[in-house]
């Protein structure tokens, strides 16, 4: 169990009080680099005051306002390199915060958890210390450009280090239709930010205010993961390291709780069903793939079997879009993998293995689908972000590999095109993900899976292969990478 070293309401105080510096990279453009220096006791973040300066010949301008510095770096590259660096993995923008030596590398300054709006219009990020950073997005916007100054940044003081957060109310899937980033929409007026923390709190925010809401209080360990189902209702579903899950009623300021209970060690992560019908939830130790029922609060069924190994640790979970398919993820030694599951038969329908050639020990911290279902984003010790399409041979994009990305958690933007990485250092990464036009094949599976079971699927008089697509039973069952080359092999 990772415990801070530092008094928690100290390093509160202690990480405020001197000046935080985001460095922004954009690699899309091959056109800039955003500096943002914020100094000051106050938690509140000030208002922000973008300004363009004027850049030639490659040379670096500052321009100072409001506690504001941008600094952007013209490319000398020609058409052809950028078009080349276009179709390449890139890193949009990166988050950095400046601490003092003493705490550089500490237990605490890790970014466990990201999140984005339901809209899109916001980020959140646990930046370490009890502090939760909340920005419009996107964070070099038109208006932003147009001298913009009230954009609403804010932060958050927790008190005690953050694990995991979300935002809520979510919309059911039928009406989270693309929408302006700075729309006024009832899913916005009254956008709630849930924040799990160390000590067992999670405490409710409201995200246009600023203000601390309300506290949930009844885990008695680390609150690991939050999830709001989508299905626009006020429910919020918690996992602990108590070893339970807990299915709260922000309506009743949590005073009607139920507690779901069945593993044995840590639960690692927790997911939803887009039908808001299942939860899922993964325990580190006790290897558990638990499903549970989110209208009659009930265990249904543990997944097992997924793997031949004795020893290994579960660290993620994630559902398809439509609900269809459960993404789980494990380490052992010097191998990690990915198991796709049916949760509706608890059959195990496809495996991504990597291995490591020198055996060195290798981990996997976080999975999650894209928004459309076509792809599976991945964090891993070797890569800072890979980026999978189930079925298919190679990974869609990956990162080069390195000695330790340090990544701890990813999270899709909503309308896809973006994915965030937070870091055990406490920084974040927007990469460029891949945006892929879906099949009608894929669309039509996808809008009939959303709705009806496998077993529901099954009597239909359809075509074998139709049937077999229908149900993701023609995924290839295995593929091994090793973690060393860029080299994949599908095994029959």
């Amino acid at each position: 169990m990772v415990q801070s070293d530092l008094d928690s309401r100290k390093s509160a105080e202690h990480f405020v009080s001197y000046s935080h510096i985001f460095h922004i990279a954009n690699a899309i453009t091959g056109t800039g680099r955003l500096r943002l220096s914020l100094s000051g006791q106050n938690c509140a973040l000030p208002s922000l005051k973008w300004t363009t300066g004027v850049k030639q010949g490659g040379h670096i301008q500052e321009v100072k306002a409001n506690n504001v510095i941008k600094e952007t770096m013209c490319s000398t590259g020609t058409k052809a390199e950028l078009q080349q660096t276009l179709s390449e993995p890139a890193l949009v923008l990166e988050l950095k915060t400046r601490r003092p030596p003493s705490l550089e590398g500490r237990a605490g300054c890790e970014t466990w958890s990201v999140d984005f709006s339901p809209d899109g219009a916001w980020f959140a990020w646990s930046m370490g210390h009890g502090i939760v950073w909340v920005v419009a997005w996107p964070l070099d916007s038109e208006d932003s450009q147009n001298g913009e100054t009230d954009r609403g940044d804010k932060s958050f003081s927790c008190g005690h280090p953050v694990w995991g957060l979300a935002f809520g109310p979510r919309p059911p899937k039928s009406a989270a239709a693309p929408r302006p980033a700075k729309t006024s929409s009832k899913w916005n007026k009254s956008l709630l930010l849930a924040t799990g923390l160390e000590n067992g709190v999670i405490k409710i925010w409201n995200v246009l205010t600023g203000d601390a809401v309300f506290d949930l209080r009844g885990h008695e360990g680390v609150v690991r993961d939050l999830v709001f189902p989508q299905n626009g209702t006020l429910t919020l579903v918690s996992s602990s390291r108590d070893k339970t899950l807990r299915i709260w009623d922000l309506a009743q300021k949590g005073k009607k709780v139920q507690v779901l209970s069945g593993h044995k060690d840590w639960i690692s992560c927790c997911c939803v069903s887009s039908d808001c019908s299942m939860i899922a939830s993964v325990g580190r130790f006790d290897r558990m793939v638990c499903l549970w029922s989110l209208r009659s609060y009930t265990f249904i069924r543990n997944l097992s079997g997924g793997t031949n190994k004795t020893l290994y640790l579960l660290s993620s979970c994630d559902f398809s879009p439509d609900g269809a398919v459960l993404a789980t993820a494990a380490f052992s030694g010097s191998s990690w993998w990915i198991d796709l599951w049916d949760p509706y038969t608890a059959e195990k329908l496809a495996t991504l293995l990597d291995y490591a050639e020198d055996y060195r020990q290798k981990q996997i911290s976080a999975i999650q689908f894209s928004p459309n279902g076509l792809h599976l984003a991945m964090v891993t010790d070797d890569r800072a972000l890979r980026v999978w399409e189930p079925g298919q041979k190679g990974m869609v994009m990956q990162t080069k590999v390195e000695r330790d990305s340090n990544g701890l958690c990813c999270n899709y933007h909503p309308r896809g095109g973006v994915v965030a990485t937070g870091t055990r250092e406490g920084h974040v990464r927007f990469w460029r993900a891949p945006r892929t036009v879906p099949s009608l094949c894929h669309l039509c599976r996808s809008i009939l899976r959303h709705s009806v079971s496998t077993h529901q699927m099954e009597p239909l008089p359809l075509p074998k292969r139709i049937l077999e697509y229908l149900t993701y039973r023609n995924i290839p069952d295995r593929l091994e990478t090793c973690c060393s080359s860029d080299e994949e092999e599908w095994l029959k």
